[in-house]
């Protein structure tokens, strides 16, 4: 499941779409979650914690920066695991409206790249 969602949203990065909803995601991804069952929910949200801290890892950039939590923008989720991944305190990065627009960029910037996109997808 974790390799449907990661390859979905490089999918996405590489386009000019807009971020994705959960529902969105389930939907295109093919993965038969529930988001009216808590544990589904819960469930997709440690595949993209999971996805994300590998990237991290290699250093490229959060993929779950694409994933739109609410109507209003990303969730609670994506910027406490940026706190557990040492970038800042989880409250403050989201009231820093730049920060997510820029992990969005910086996404598109890196997988819309041949030469990354070949290598690590």
């Amino acid at each position: 499941m974790n390799s449907r969602v990661r390859n979905k949203l490089i999918q996405l990065a590489r386009t000019d779409e807009g971020p994705i909803s959960y529902r969105r995601l389930i939907n295109q991804a093919d993965l038969g979650l529930n988001m009216d069952i808590k544990h589904e929910k819960q469930l997709l949200g440690e595949i993209l914690d999971e996805i994300s801290e590998e990237e991290h890892e290699e250093n490229r950039p959060l993929l779950s920066a694409l994933i739109q939590d609410k109507k209003a923008g990303q969730g609670d989720r994506f910027f406490k695991l940026c706190e557990q991944l040492g970038m800042g305190d989880w409250k403050e990065l989201k009231k820093n409206e730049p920060f997510r627009e820029e992990h969005i960029k910086k996404c598109r910037e890196f997988w819309k790249e041949d030469t990354n996109y070949k290598k690590f997808f």
